[in-house]
């Protein structure tokens, strides 16, 4: 076999493998997180994730989701955990755990979702660069900042990302994408582009 056949038996060999690679990386990643959550919940109580396994974590999914009925359509059950996190609230040191976590999880979850409102913000003037954020707070008075707003700008390919206080004249509003494909957009590092038929469905099963 003449070596420029070999190259290219070798060179289709890596382009193969790496194809199938980004094939298979994140569906193992996917499967490899959701077998690792649903292993922590189910090891919770180890004696019955070892007789029945699965049960403690579809048993966790189910109060869960109790719950959550409980509060939302009945004024009783919204009454107990209303007066529970007032509790929980004004405990010393359990509030500095509890506050923080239950501000982040509505942000994302529940009625008072907070990433709701994606904006570009520029971030720089000479060259003009602009980066897409969630305007969190429309208003910062309260701290003494007149017509600025507070924006979370995420990471991309993190769940990490940081808050920036900028002059309200240096965001305006995202046309175009819906709150979740923009922080597709932006976790994705641009990657994630434009589908206007998705954002057409988007919209059509919002309404």
């Amino acid at each position: 076999m003449k070596k420029k056949s070999i190259d290219q038996v070798i060179n289709l060999f890596f382009k193969s493998f790496l194809h199938g690679l980004a094939i298979i990386g994140p569906i193992g990643l996917t499967v490899f997180v959701i077998w690792t959550v649903i292993s922590s919940i189910d090891n919770i109580i180890p004696s019955v994730a070892k007789e029945i396994p699965g049960l403690v974590f579809v048993s966790a999914i189910l109060v869960t989701t109790f719950l959550g009925f409980l509060a939302n359509k009945f004024v009783f059950g919204k009454f107990i955990f209303e007066q529970l996190d007032l509790l929980l609230e004004k405990t010393p040191g359990v509030k500095h755990i509890y506050t923080p976590t239950k501000d982040v999880m509505s942000s994302f979850v529940g009625d008072k979702k907070k990433f709701n409102h994606p904006v570009w913000v520029k971030t720089n003037e000479n060259p003009e660069i602009w980066r897409i954020g969630f305007l969190t707070q429309p208003e910062m008075t309260a701290v003494e900042k007149k017509d600025f707003v507070a924006v979370y700008l995420p990471h991309s390919y993190a769940i990490s990302g940081w808050v920036i206080v900028t002059d309200a004249k240096n965001t305006k509003p995202v046309v175009g994408m819906t709150a979740a494909s923009a922080m597709k957009f932006a976790v994705s590092g641009g990657v994630a582009g434009f589908n206007a038929e998705e954002e057409k469905d988007t919209k059509e099963t919002e309404s």
